[in-house]
């Protein structure tokens, strides 16, 4: 299986605290997931509940040509206020290692996500990637770089 990695980093005006009690929450997650993705969290669990290994996350999402999948992701670690990572457990992807690492820095902080996927169907994934999916990903992390900043601000 060939895998692929991509990397994102982003500065917000906000303490290392706020930053992490947003972005481990699942509940946040279709607040910064673009709304043609129909992006739902249908785990049934306390919105107050703090971010654990071993927590597992189920979601509807629409990722390409508004056909709805289920996808259910395990947060395998964490540590508070420095990152958390979530892996599928299944879903569209043959494999999916997300890391969220976060850092103070002057007047703010500094969020880095590291993905490493994989692709289904050899050959043919590998086409999807080049044509589609990779681009694909990449809006969506734009997307949230520009919801974020509606949300907190712009970094200087």
């Amino acid at each position: 299986m060939k895998s692929y990695h991509l990397l994102f980093k982003q500065s917000f005006p906000i303490s290392l605290a706020e930053a992490w009690d947003f972005f481990s929450s699942p509940n946040n997650l279709a607040k910064i997931t673009p709304d043609h993705m129909a992006f739902t969290v249908t785990s049934d669990f306390d919105p107050t509940q703090k971010m654990y290994p071993g927590m597992i996350i189920t979601y509807k999402v629409s990722p390409l040509f508004g056909i709805n999948l289920n996808w259910m992701t395990e947060i395998t670690q964490v540590e508070p206020e420095q990152y958390f990572i979530d892996e599928q457990r299944f879903g569209p992807f043959k494999f999916w290692h997300h890391q969220h690492h976060f850092k103070a820095i002057p007047n703010g902080v500094e969020m880095t996500d590291i993905l490493t996927y994989g692709l289904p169907m050899g050959i043919f994934g590998q086409m999807a990637h080049g044509l589609l999916v990779k681009n694909r990903l990449k809006e969506i992390f734009e997307f949230r770089k520009r919801k974020t900043i509606e949300l907190f601000g712009t970094y200087h």
